[in-house]
């Protein structure tokens, strides 16, 4: 038991707020040149005694790029060097407070109303301000980062303190991590799409993507932290097999699971869906799910390249084509995951995965609602999606 107590301990020790200074061991594109996506594998150092399991995310708290601070203090007309109090009251220079503790990147409503509500002689901001004008207000701010904000509307911040009214607080990344410690007893590993886009004339790049994809070199140090996700887990019962449905970077979880099956030598049968845009560039892990397939940890694996023929074709196409043995593995208590993209391919897997119950059942769509709430009773259907 005082091991138990011991391991709670050394993943606790480190929080979002007192992060871990983890070193940068590997940094490689996973995409192949030409591809429209850049897909990054990183593997970050731990320190002994810190614990994860597979379905775990690891935050990493990220810094704003050093030009997009510098921007944003030339539009405001601040050195950089005044002084400012953090949340915690701390002093801090304001080109720190931009760097470390501000969100200044993709422009929030709230950034809106809250300058609106310094500035109430603006006519311009009074018309995206408050709930009647929610509409305008997100139009207005699609695109946008805070920059865009205080060059079209300037002046109306009169101390560098107000920044803090005004913008939220920088918060850190969570991605599903893509290994088994099992495997990999000292470090973590995900795999990160590396967000770049040009809008309204300035070029743009996720926070933290954009660190990990441009700043985090080989020996870059990373503040990090471990998150534990427990309704994501594999099946207690190492024999039962599980469907795995996880395109793009989706499938960082799905590796940590094979990983683990394969290190601890569970029973179980393993199928994965994997999507990607195009097979010749953007097979995440190919050599690796290729050889767990040969070495039959993974029994099935079926992918989707949506630009490699005229029609598109997603996971959730696959899931239909395969929908009969798909449907017997639910019946022999196949555990079913799904992680990726939450707006569409989510709701469209399982509207595909409906389709398959009531299918394979013989029965309509109201009861295969019934058969999928069972299933989540029984923690068979779960989710990582963001």
């Amino acid at each position: 038991m005082s091991e138990v107590i011991e391991q709670a301990q050394h993943v606790s020790k480190y929080t979002r707020n007192h992060p871990y200074q983890s070193t940068v061991t590997y940094n490689e594109l996973l995409t192949a040149p030409g591809s429209e996506k850049e897909t990054r594998h990183l593997v970050m150092s731990l320190e002994e005694g810190m614990t994860y399991t597979p379905g775990d995310a690891v935050g990493i708290v990220p810094e704003n790029r050093e030009e997009a601070v510098a921007e944003v203090l030339r539009v405001l007309g601040y050195r950089g060097d005044e002084r400012v109090l953090d949340h915690y009251k701390v002093e801090i220079s304001l080109e720190e407070a931009l760097r470390t503790r501000l969100h200044i990147g993709k422009l929030a409503r709230s950034s809106v109303n809250q300058l609106a509500k310094l500035a109430p002689e603006s006519a311009g901001l009074k018309l995206m301000a408050g709930p009647d004008n929610k509409a305008k207000a997100e139009e207005y701010c699609w695109g946008r980062e805070f920059v865009d904000l205080a060059t079209d509307f300037p002046g109306l911040l009169k101390e560098p303190q107000q920044l803090f009214q005004v913008l939220a607080r920088l918060t850190p990344r969570m991605y599903s991590i893509a290994s088994s410690q099992a495997m990999h007893p000292d470090n973590v590993q995900v795999a990160v799409r590396v967000i770049r886009y040009e809008s309204h004339g300035r070029q743009r790049q996720g926070v933290a993507s954009g660190e990990l994809g441009e700043r985090a070199p080989v020996g870059a140090q990373l503040p990090i932290f471990l998150h534990a996700n427990g309704n994501f887990r594999l099946p207690e019962d190492d024999s039962s097999p599980i469907i795995m449905i996880g395109p793009g970077t989706g499938i960082a979880p799905f590796r940590a699971f094979l990983e683990e099956r394969q290190a601890m030598g569970h029973a179980g049968r393993n199928w994965l869906f994997f999507g990607e845009q195009r097979e010749k560039l953007d097979f995440l892990y190919k050599e690796q799910l290729l050889g767990m397939q040969r070495d039959g940890v993974l029994t099935k694996l079926d992918t989707a390249f949506s630009r490699d023929q005229a029609a598109k074709v997603y996971v959730q196409d696959r899931m239909r084509e395969r929908g009969t043995e798909l449907y017997e593995w639910l019946e022999q208590g196949a555990y079913f995951y799904v992680c990726g993209d939450a707006t569409r391919m989510a709701k469209d897997v399982e509207t595909a995965l409906l389709d398959v119950i009531a299918l394979g059942s013989g029965g309509t769509l109201e009861h295969a609602a019934e058969y999928l709430a069972t299933m989540k009773k029984q923690k068979r259907y779960q989710r990582d999606v963001y």
